[in-house]
């Protein structure tokens, strides 16, 4: 038997099958969100999603070991990307965080995390006896770095993501707890300086909106009310495809972003709870797998990798679903595989691909089959 062939037998299937469903679903709701505005979306979405499982297949079959080597140079570029970005980048919605790369529109932010987990996950892996406080300060330094130019741009939304991953990827290196929790304490502590100084005027009506949205009803808080509305009004089972009259179809959630930002919010009232709800079991079973890949990784490379990805993953998840039911504050985070966008869903099949290429060659050690790598 070839190697290709072992290496195809050896994959995590059902982490494959429902990264497929999940996706295939994504286009399925996007069509549903933008049908009545004759937009495209999903089309673009199909091809985006045929190149992505292209990355997600070379990266599969390949030793994860190539992050080793590969990680400093793809964190140096996500940060000059990100600087460039700072610069020349598209304004869009208020953020620089676009690079126009003609064909696609690239956000570096989704590539500078990834490159961010990477370089972690090869320093923590390495450098094990270092003292605590000595790790925990090159890390913080090796994560300050693009989550300041993330910060800047402003984009709020990746820069939070990028916390929950740390903290993660810190516990999986076994650093001690009192440490992480004085972090945590920390980082909770400077929140209101964040809020008060740190934020455009914008952003911080977003919180405070999250806070109460009852008090600017028919300015900042008429989109996560009107959100609220469509999920609650689909009742259990939904309204269904096509339904006349939907607040979608009306115009109630955002035309401009509800494909992306909102497209829960199409799914809860479509699809009722049964469908949302079903939704989530398929992202918790995805967390779950990712989850197994970590604990079945035959290295700590492999297991920080899978534990950083699939933290990220289920940030995104969270913050997503969070935004549109009220209990995260609108960030702009698109819900992974579901959600329009070409550059993020290239970026989440890499981060599959990887989680992959750990399960494979973790297999294949444990299975006694000779894989070349």
């Amino acid at each position: 038997m070839s190697s290709a062939i072992r290496k195809i037998a050896l994959l995590n299937w059902p982490l494959l099958l429902l990264v497929l469903l999940l996706a295939a679903f994504g286009i399925f709701a996007i069509y549903s969100a933008t049908w009545m505005r004759d937009q495209d979306f999903w089309s673009r979405q199909l091809i985006w999603l045929l190149v992505g499982l292209v990355i997600c297949a070379v990266v599969s079959f390949r030793s994860y070991e190539w992050v080793r080597v590969g990680a400093v140079p793809l964190y140096i570029a996500a940060v000059l990307a990100l600087v460039l970005t700072h610069f020349f980048g598209a304004k869009v919605y208020g953020a620089r965080s676009w690079l126009d790369l003609g064909i696609l529109n690239f956000q570096p932010s989704q590539l500078a995390i990834i490159a961010s987990i990477m370089v972690l996950s090869v320093f923590l892996s390495s450098f094990e006896e270092m003292p605590a406080p000595l790790r925990i300060a090159v890390c913080g330094i090796i994560a300050a770095v693009p989550f300041v130019l993330i910060l800047i741009q402003p984009d709020l939304g990746s820069a939070i993501t990028w916390m929950p991953v740390f903290l993660a990827m810190l516990y999986a290196a076994r650093i001690p707890a009192r440490y992480l929790i004085s972090m945590i304490l920390l980082a909770v502590a400077v929140i209101p300086l964040v809020v008060n100084f740190g934020l455009r005027p914008y952003q911080r009506q977003r919180i405070v909106t999250f806070l109460d949205p009852e008090l600017d009803p028919r300015g900042a808080g008429w989109t996560i009310n009107q959100s609220l509305t469509a999920i609650g009004s689909g009742g259990w089972e939904g309204k269904g495809f096509k339904a006349p009259n939907t607040l979608n179809e009306l115009g109630f959630l955002p035309s401009t972003i509800v494909h992306n930002d909102f497209i829960f919010s199409v799914i809860g009232e479509q699809h009722g709870f049964i469908g949302a709800g079903l939704l989530l079991v398929s992202f918790a079973a995805l967390i779950g797998l990712g989850l197994l890949v970590a604990l079945r990784a035959s290295d700590d490379l492999g297991r920080l990798l899978a534990v950083g990805l699939t933290t990220l993953i289920f940030t995104h998840a969270f913050m997503n679903v969070g935004m549109t039911i009220g209990v995260t504050p609108i960030t702009g985070l698109p819900l992974p595989l579901v959600s329009y966008g070409g550059s993020f869903l290239l970026a989440v099949c890499f981060s599959i691909g990887l989680l992959q290429s750990i399960w494979v060659h973790r297999a294949g050690a444990s299975a006694g089959l000779r894989i070349r790598k």
